[in-house]
């Protein structure tokens, strides 16, 4: 079977994003946020979608892709037998007025670089997942694409009947386009985006510049690095898990899910690794996202939730085609009714920094201090309560190991925090269910096999379990955990050291596709048990998994290296960073020897 890998790039500024092929054409853009409906969406669609493209008018032709060095400004190079072209798009972000400007417009340069290249643009936005087909009206520069919830706007210097005709001309002179939602440009085209452009070159060469990273594999953590920020939605801090809805785990499988939403546990794990790189600012932002929940929560937190806490994710089926006709394609998403303990101690391990780390300067301390206690009492509440577990099982309900080591962590956080606060009555409850949360990780332990099991009473092997290593639970260096290693890698890890999250039947049969993010936390483990020749050739073939930009899928298949599963995946670049920098450590040496 030929590999397959997803030919997009991936362009934003924090208020949308979109995906880019190597064809210069929107393949996803939702607007005006994450969670909203596509306005192109030929990545599910190739009829319904709309689409947004600048093609050559002959067949024949090759394209290249590149980000321009240290940004997400994406560049999409032509070249055909009449001369070559190159397509610059970026979402405008940067400093004006003492904030960040991210409005909601795309800005698509077109360059022709070599003869006379006859190039087609086409422009057909579309609404309610393809069910609206907005009318025209023409202005002097621009075509208004009217019957959305607000107007789209291309404001344009190429003629206006080539775009409506779709029409190939000759491109002699560089051209612009700029697509706005609700507020049209106001300003002149070509200085405005080239005035952008600069602006937005320099704030992401900036952020890159701030960003902290260790020498292994930089320019691989760099581009994890400016792929995690464009996941979050900063008007509430909330982090999406991944760009897309409905890309298959594996073909065939129906595993299609909707991402747009903000997991408790991936933003946990986005946090740890945009800490590392020194970006405090995001987590004080999520904290407020955190605050906002709780305080419209009575008692128990969902596993996930939608970026601006204004409606329930209900999931349904739409009738479209589906990436490469793999149906169902879902949007909304049940896992926000699962009951998923471990969301409790994520929150605890989230806030920790907030309080300990002297960098940064907690705002709303007394309210933050009822956030932490809240979600103790929640944690000594659940503490022996099946529930849906990380994989988020939907007929399946147990005591699950990871759970338990989430409670164990986020206990360790609160009695943390109790003692810089000087609160007794929290240290000790915490200590107290750091305590009982040990004592249920130790029921999930297997000592006949040497292995800790995914949950109370049951034989499975799950791969989130190497993080009983790297948080911090067993000792690297101990044989309990190296024989616990042993037995997972004997179970779950490829030859090439992909790793599958569990090999047992679920809801929906047994897993054909490995996890990226297990294998980036074996890498981890294996670096923080010092074996770390193995890590570096393991992370040296987990990294040819990406497409052409360094971007990463959620699943690949075990037996043709392909991507899978909605893309790009925060979780997967965060297991890239967070292995990254474990081995760095280990590997730290003065620069004048290297």
């Amino acid at each position: 079977m030929e590999q397959h890998k997803y030919n997009y790039g991936i362009i934003g500024n924090c208020a949308f994003l979109a995906l880019v092929d190597t064809n210069a054409n929107i393949g996803w853009m939702c607007w005006p946020r994450f969670d909203s409906s596509f306005i192109f969406g030929t990545l599910l669609d190739d009829e319904k979608g709309g689409n947004f493209s600048v093609q050559p008018e002959w067949e024949e032709y090759t394209s290249s892709q590149q980000y321009l060095y240290n940004t997400n400004i994406l560049e999409t190079s032509f070249d055909c037998e009449d001369g070559s072209y190159k397509v610059i798009d970026f979402a405008p972000r940067f400093r004006q007025y003492e904030r960040e400007y991210k409005p909601l417009m795309l800005i698509r340069k077109v360059v022709p670089t070599k003869g006379t290249p006859r190039v087609r643009v086409s422009c057909n936005p579309t609404g309610n997942y393809g069910e609206i087909q907005p009318s025209r009206v023409f202005g002097s520069s621009h075509i208004r694409y009217q019957g959305l919830d607000q107007q789209v706007r291309l404001t344009t210097n190429i003629p206006l009947n080539f775009v409506d005709n779709e029409q190939a001309f000759v491109l002699n002179e560089t051209k612009y386009m700029i697509l706005t939602w609700g507020v049209p440009l106001e300003g002149p085209l070509e200085s405005t985006a080239e005035r952008f452009l600069v602006e937005t070159k320099k704030y992401w060469h900036n952020w890159v510049k701030n960003t902290s990273t260790e020498k292994f594999h930089q320019d691989m953590v760099i581009r994890s690095a400016l792929t995690l920020k464009l996941h979050q939605y900063q008007d509430t801090g909330a982090i999406i898990a991944a760009a897309t809805t409905s890309l298959p785990e594996s073909l065939g499988s129906t595993r299609n899910w909707d991402y747009r939403f903000c997991w408790m546990r991936d933003a946990h794990y986005t946090l740890r690794a945009l800490n590392d790189l020194s970006h405090f600012k995001i987590l004080e932002e999520y904290a407020g996202f955190i605050e906002n929940l709780v305080m419209n929560e009575q008692g128990r937190l969902h596993p996930l939730y939608p970026i601006t806490i204004d409606k329930e994710p209900i999931e349904k089926i739409l009738p479209l085609k589906g990436y490469m006709g793999e149906k169902p394609v879902r949007i909304g998403n049940q896992a926000y009714e699962h009951i998923q303990n471990d969301v409790y101690g994520q929150v605890l391990v989230t806030l920790l920094p907030l309080f300990t780390d002297k960098r940064l300067l907690i705002r709303g301390v007394s309210s933050m201090i009822d956030l932490v206690k809240h979600v103790l009492n929640m944690i000594e509440e659940t503490m022996e309560e099946p529930d849906n577990g990380l994989w988020e099982f939907r007929g399946m309900s147990q005591l699950h190991c990871y759970t338990f080591l989430f409670h164990w962590a986020g206990s360790h956080a609160a009695k943390r925090i109790a003692k810089m606060i000087d609160d007794k009555e929290m240290e000790e409850k915490a200590a107290k269910l750091v305590l009982r949360s040990e004592e249920m990780i130790e029921r999930c332990y297997d000592a006949e096999r040497g292995v800790y099991t995914q949950a109370v009473g049951t034989p499975n092997l799950d791969a989130s379990l190497l993080q009983l290593i790297n948080m911090g639970y067993l000792d690297p260096n101990s044989e309990k955990a190296k024989k616990h290693v042993a037995v997972l890698e004997e179970s779950l890890r490829t030859d090439s050291g992909l790793f599958y999250r569990y090999k047992h039947v679920d809801d929906f049969g047994e897993p054909e596709s490995t996890f990226l993010i297990c294998a980036f936390w074996y890498v981890e483990a294996l670096a923080r048990m010092n074996r770390v020749d193995e890590a570096c050739s393991i992370f040296e073939n987990l990294i040819k998994h990406s497409n052409h930009l360094g971007l990463l899928s959620e699943d690949v298949n075990e037996k043709t290296g392909s991507q899978w599963g909605n893309f790009p995946q925060t979780y997967s670049h965060v297991g890239l960073i967070n292995a990254a920098f474990a081995i760095s450590k280990k590997l730290d040496k003065p620069i004048f020897l290297e």
